[in-house]
């Protein structure tokens, strides 16, 4: 098993900027793509970005890429979420998730095997 918790979300103003983190702990870390999906109110939960076991590859939703970015600290068992120019509609709660040991980063929530309990953004406009 992998215990993911994810930390700091919160209220912001559009137009500023936020870094999720999510910790790890359990089985080894490094080993693990992950991902980050959100859920927004009244929506299904849908991908936002992800990132290879190593760190090396990611991959996004085309309306997050010029905003937010995805990175990965094996060393400290955490995965981040940094999130710029945010607007009202990234408000959501955000998720991180543990998906295939040596795998590719993927937008299939199916590919994830563990997940985290989420935290709250929201934006203010």
């Amino acid at each position: 098993q992998v215990q993911l918790v994810e930390s700091g979300g919160g209220l912001v103003q559009a137009g500023g900027s936020l870094r999720l983190s999510c910790a790890a702990s359990g089985r080894p870390f490094s080993p693990y793509s992950m991902g980050w999906f959100r859920q927004a109110p009244g929506k299904e939960r849908g991908f936002v970005a992800a990132i290879n076991w190593s760190g090396t590859d990611t991959y996004y939703d085309d309306s997050v890429k010029e905003r937010l970015t995805i990175s990965k600290d094996n060393a400290k068992n955490t995965v981040y979420l940094q999130m710029n120019s945010m607007t009202p509609e990234d408000t959501a709660i955000y998720y991180c998730a543990a998906g295939q040991t040596f795998g590719k980063p993927s937008n299939y929530s199916n590919y994830y095997r563990y997940w985290g309990q989420g935290t709250q953004v929201t934006v203010s406009s």
